[in-house]
């Protein structure tokens, strides 16, 4: 049976090099396991310890993450013992896309990949094959009309990068209103099942006069609002518990359709978890109360506002319980004090 279901699966393409070498080659595999033995006859390396990253990166790849990752992703074969990141060049990448002299840049580097002298260090051939890399993209075009390629999959009704961009965040907002919504059917008492309702209809009539917060993902939005830079660059905010992201991932889904795809990955993650925390302590917050009594401005900002929401890569998204409570003073609103 499992040779069976693995010959239904479709294998996806990749471009696989080793570090320190800009040469690529093509490889479809349709599980890791499959692509780093075929990278590692490819390159005559032992299998034993061997891994594959993600060239924009250096994200390790897992049979879970494989499954998400596009077609024509370019990836890394790692020895056992090697490590490889990417987001240092990545980084420089976003500086020379803003530099007025990046033009010159690009073809001094193009100039020196071309020279056959073998004097040049391979990690500073390496440096340039991945800086040229990270600078091929059309993150500076906006509407459909120029940049068919990116838009490719996505409605007709979008026009521009932004517009699809700000859509995409309101429909992660949508889902968790509809996560909230749902839970009313969990709720035993018919009392309590109609405060809930109330709050939650107070929270879709908020979210749908702000159109969902989906201005976190525009780049047109004024900085205030928006999570990423006027560019289209992302960076994560690192894991619940901590304050940075320490790998400094970064993406640009403006940038080509490949990095909007892999931006879908990415997770806007509730701190105070959404489901396990959040959820039941307003259910259980209506037990003895109305829906009037209740913070709603509180609730509101921990369910769906960057005030408990944090953009975090797909290896910084931490699935365990994240041990955080309601903080008990804000559920209720607080009573007025007569003079």
């Amino acid at each position: 049976m499992p040779r069976r279901e693995r010959k239904e699966e479709k294998p996806k393409l990749f471009k696989i090099r080793r570090t320190g070498e800009s040469k690529k080659f093509g490889v479809a595999a349709s599980t890791l396991k499959e692509l780093i033995k075929k990278g590692c006859d490819l390159f005559e390396v032992s299998p034993s310890g061997a891994q594959c990253c993600l060239y924009e990166d250096g994200t390790l790849l897992t049979e879970g993450y494989f499954l998400h990752v596009p077609q024509n992703t370019e990836v890394v074969l790692l020895s056992a013992g090697q490590s490889w990141s990417g987001s240092v060049v990545y980084d420089l990448g976003q500086v020379l896309c803003l530099d007025r002299h990046a033009d010159e840049l690009i073809s001094a580097a193009k100039n020196l990949l071309q020279d056959d002298d073998q004097e040049l260090p391979a990690k500073r051939r390496k440096l340039l094959g991945d800086l040229l890399y990270n600078l091929k993209d059309n993150a500076d075009l906006e509407d459909r009309a120029d940049d068919e390629e990116w838009f490719e999959g996505i409605d007709t009704r979008f026009k521009t990068k932004s517009a699809y961009m700000k859509y995409n965040c309101e429909q992660r907002i949508r889902g968790y209103l509809k996560e909230v919504d749902g839970h009313a059917q969990a709720i035993q008492s018919a009392r309590t099942k109609g405060e809930y309702k109330k709050v939650v209809a107070s929270m879709a009539e908020k979210l749908k006069s702000v159109r969902y917060n989906g201005n976190y993902f525009d780049r047109t939005e004024k900085e205030l609002h928006r999570l990423c830079t006027k560019e289209g660059w992302f960076s994560c905010q690192g894991a619940f518990d901590q304050e940075k992201c320490e790998s400094l991932h970064s993406i640009n889904p403006y940038g080509n359709r490949e990095s909007r795809i892999l931006f879908s990955t990415w997770n806007l993650d509730h701190r105070i978890e959404k489901k396990r925390t959040v959820i039941p302590s307003l259910a259980e917050a209506l037990h003895a109360k109305k829906s009037s009594d209740i913070n709603l401005d509180y609730f509101y900002k921990l369910l769906f506002t960057r005030e408990n929401l944090k953009l975090v890569h797909i290896v910084c998204h931490k699935k365990g319980a994240h041990d955080l409570t309601c903080d008990s003073r804000q559920v209720y609103k607080r009573a007025k004090t007569r003079k």
